[in-house]
């Protein structure tokens, strides 16, 4: 049967117990904002360290990012000279695997034992490799579309909009230089002699053969394309297969457009090739006999005109009544779709201390659909099998995912479900950072106040006004529910105001 939520009982046999006042793990949370990277250190039964690095970005939007991500590297190397027993990557997104690609010359001197991804990042797996396949047409057709985009003069608003959404859902997969997410996150890959382990939900626990008091658990990506599908609401969903139409519809859109010669065939063109006037040949007549002149007179004077009035050869400008860019506009779909699909797939780990039966949860980003494929999900532990609800229930520590966002934790089937009167949480956020990339409400309010509430008001968030202070305290009081102390480190001037890092003893 499931086990009951627990908050200190006796040790099994074999595990080590973990003194009164001594720490389960210390979590140092590095305060790039939008970006990742956890440091956690936990003590063996001998009490030597033994440390794992969950992800290390930053996103592209951040003025001064590599740098900053350079000063935490520099900062990891010094707290654990270097030597991390576990690299967890995530996900494949910029703001958490960056850093191994833009401070790759300071990583490159650091030991790494092993490397940690989600199922979605083997290429010898077949639903990855369609996965993967996916990703790339998409990420093909909204550069195309962004370019676009780029180069067109008087957007509408709509257009405009999408312009912005697009460069913020293409910050999460170029550096600022063009480099490439995968670069990033294979350089992660090659920081241990060994190769990556892949790791799916539900299946065998992750071996941590010198920690005999830990145990870690798998909750996803899911298996199940309809969850990596689902997005804000379980009415809304995404389809990847629709997305793959999309990401053609749009390509075929782009070509036709840079092709002169009329040759392309469009296989989503309602139209044969031949039947039309090109718009451009409609605009200014620069076909000869071949302009269908009535045609033409009757755009030029609805559709286009001259922007310095009417004379007598000439209509007034009606070129706002044109809606020549607006086709791209199917690249907010598929955006959405690569986006939240991408999040889904993050690798999500929950940390079971044997003695206490307390749970520390790291969701990665994923969002709703990751969440929700955990109800089913069960695991034999000696006598009892242990569910993801049992897990939530007994859930600590929280680190939020993907910052806070609206769709990336869930009431139901989340907080809900966290009961532990001890319950802390950890935002990798900046709410001003998120506004200036056109993110909107970033954390959202609505989780917030849950989250105080839950908490009873031990929330950190990376942007927290008292983090530049070197002083700084949190306005809770620690020791409090799972926060048995909070230490912090401001920036270095050079990278503006704010905290380098928050770290917290949890037990």
């Amino acid at each position: 049967m499931p086990r009951k939520p627990a908050t200190r009982k006796k040790p099994q046999a074999g595990a080590a117990a973990t003194p009164a006042n001594a720490p389960a793990v210390t979590v140092r949370h590095y305060c790039q904002g939008i970006g990742d990277c956890h440091l956690l250190s936990f003590k063996k039964p001998d009490g030597s360290p033994f440390r794992m690095l969950i992800d290390c970005g930053i996103h592209v939007s951040i003025k001064g990012g590599a740098a900053l991500v350079g000063d935490i590297v520099a900062d990891l190397k010094k707290e654990t000279g270097g030597k991390i027993d576990v690299l967890v990557v995530t996900h494949e997104h910029w703001d958490h695997v960056s850093g191994f690609l833009t401070s790759n010359a300071l990583f490159k001197d650091f030991s790494v034992g092993e490397v940690w991804m989600a199922w979605t990042e083997n290429a010898d797996d077949p639903q990855a490799a369609e996965l993967d396949k996916f990703k790339a047409q998409a990420l093909s057709a909204l550069q195309g579309v962004s370019q676009k985009l780029e180069a067109a003069s008087a957007l509408t608003q709509y257009m405009a909009g999408l312009h912005d959404g697009l460069q913020a859902v293409l910050g999460f997969q170029f550096g600022a230089a063009g480099e490439r997410v995968r670069a990033a996150r294979d350089a992660a890959a090659k920081l241990s002699s060994k190769p990556p382990l892949y790791f799916e939900p539900g299946g065998p626990l992750p071996s941590i053969g010198d920690m005999p008091n830990l145990r870690i658990y798998v909750l996803g990506p899911p298996r199940d394309k309809a969850a990596l599908q689902l997005e804000e609401k379980a009415s809304e969903m995404y389809p990847l297969a629709t997305g793959g139409a999309f990401a053609r519809a749009l390509k075929a859109g782009l070509a036709v457009n840079e092709t002169d010669d009329g040759s392309y065939l469009d296989e989503f063109s309602p139209f044969k090739s031949g039947i039309g006037t090109p718009l451009s040949v409609a605009l200014d007549g620069a076909d000869g006999e071949k302009a269908k002149r009535g045609v033409e007179t009757f755009i030029r004077k609805h559709y286009s005109g001259s922007v310095f009035g009417p004379s007598s050869n000439e209509y007034p400008d009606q070129s706002w009544r044109r809606i020549d860019a607006d086709w791209m506009g199917i690249a907010a779909d598929l955006a959405l779709q690569l986006d939240r699909g991408v999040n889904n797939t993050s690798l999500v780990l929950a940390f079971e201390f044997v003695d206490s039966g307390r749970v520390f949860l790291f969701p990665g980003d994923a969002q709703i659909g990751n969440w929700l494929s955990w109800k089913d999900l069960k695991w034999p532990v000696g006598q009892a099998i242990v569910t993801a609800a049992d897990l939530l229930a007994r859930t600590v520590y929280l680190k939020i995912a993907h910052h806070g966002s609206q769709n990336a934790t869930p009431n139901k089937q989340g907080l809900d479900l966290m009961i532990s009167p001890d319950l802390s949480a950890f935002i990798p956020t900046n709410k001003l950072d998120a506004l200036n990339v056109h993110w909107g409400e970033m954390p959202y309010d609505a989780i917030l106040t849950a989250l105080e509430t839950k908490t009873k008001g031990r929330v950190i968030r990376a942007d927290d006004a008292w983090l530049a202070d070197a002083n700084g305290k949190p306005a809770f009081a620690s020791p409090s529910g799972s926060i048995l102390a909070v230490r912090s480190a401001p920036r270095d001037a050079a990278r503006g105001a704010g905290g380098l890092w928050v770290e917290v003893d949890l037990i």
